[in-house]
């Protein structure tokens, strides 16, 4: 889901919530329904931790108004503020940035493991954990800037789309340089040796070549 869904998630929740107001004579909306305001704030807590994490700040703070009062229909103005914090910090741009930390994070904890192996004499188990992290990224990648990541074939079953492919298609979006893309396709081309145990057609310098490169390239186009 990206950014566009996401904000058009919320706004749904957060026009609904208008609506009740518009109907009630009372802030707390305490003379509508008791069934539609507990909807509309389950709704809202549903979205809270599909897009954030149970662990976030935003869940956090749910928490904190229900360990208060556990009946999820006295809280619909609180619960709905959260809701509009979180849409309002997206489209800032802060949940985007969040995310790639993260990402850029754990993907460096993976290069990291990938350069002790390949130190230890292990180029050929560097190798594919370098390329695993390299094609996660890619696929990162592709939820960020909107490049399908699956299709159907002609059977109608749906299939993920292969890295080579994905690769083009982030050229053709500018979600990188043309550089940028034959750098992967070589990349990808030492994974692939790799994962199919082809281990003589390359070295242990290249390996090294490898995971400098793939490291750079996660820092420079995060996902």
């Amino acid at each position: 889901m990206n950014e566009g869904d996401l904000i058009k998630r919320l706004n749904s929740i957060l026009e609904e919530y208008k609506s009740f107001q518009a109907k009630s004579k009372h802030n707390d909306l305490s003379d509508l329904p008791k069934a539609d305001r507990q909807s509309l704030v389950t709704r809202g807590i549903a979205a809270i931790n599909q897009i954030t994490g149970s662990t976030s700040v935003y869940a956090a703070e749910i928490n904190r108004i229900l360990v208060q009062t556990p009946k999820l229909h006295l809280h619909t103005s609180s619960i709905m503020g959260v809701v509009q914090a979180l849409k309002n910090d997206i489209e800032a741009g802060y949940i985007q940035t969040l995310a790639e930390l993260i990402h850029g994070e754990l993907f460096a904890d993976f290069l990291e493991m990938a350069q002790y192996l390949c130190e230890e004499g292990y180029k050929d188990a560097a190798a594919v954990i370098t390329g695993s992290t390299l094609e996660s990224h890619i696929r990162k990648l592709c939820n960020k800037t909107g490049v399908s990541i699956e299709q159907a074939d002609k059977d109608g079953n749906i299939r993920s789309v292969k890295a080579d492919s994905l690769n083009s298609e982030l050229a053709k979006a500018d979600a990188y340089s043309k550089l940028d893309q034959k750098n992967v396709t070589a990349w990808l081309g030492l994974r692939n040796k790799a994962a199919h145990g082809q281990y003589s057609e390359y070295t242990a310098d290249q390996v090294v070549l490898f995971f400098s490169g793939v490291r750079d390239f996660i820092a420079r186009i995060p996902a």
